[in-house]
């Protein structure tokens, strides 16, 4: 007994069953990248695109360049920074006074002190 549904067979957001028939794929080129445990990267990039100066290595998440006997160095883990470090970087120590008497003024404002 049919089901009735014209799309049997088939998943919702599926692309076309034979892309290759229907359009050819860009020219594209092989680019190799180095990281600094000694991983090699191979991209393909379209011809006419320049390749980024560095690329993330899938294998050990290092940056690695396109200079196999030069490849960039480790990168150093950021670390863990709160948010007040975060404002006191934005902040001088004067401009945190004046923003904290503005809003100790508009609170005693609403109180009804002073």
């Amino acid at each position: 007994m049919p089901s009735g549904s014209a799309i049997r067979g088939t998943r919702v957001g599926s692309g076309p069953l034979r892309p290759s028939e229907r359009c050819e794929p860009a020219p594209r080129r092989p680019v190799t990248y180095w990281c600094a445990n000694q991983h090699v990267v191979e991209i393909l990039l379209a011809v006419e695109a320049a390749p980024p100066a560095t690329w993330d290595c899938p294998h050990c998440g290092q940056p690695a360049g396109q200079d196999a006997g030069n490849p960039p160095g480790r990168q150093r883990p950021e670390p863990y920074k709160s948010h007040l470090a975060y404002v006191k970087e934005r902040r001088s120590e004067a401009d945190g006074e004046a923003i904290l008497n503005e809003a100790l003024a508009a609170l005693r404002r609403r109180r009804g002190e002073r």
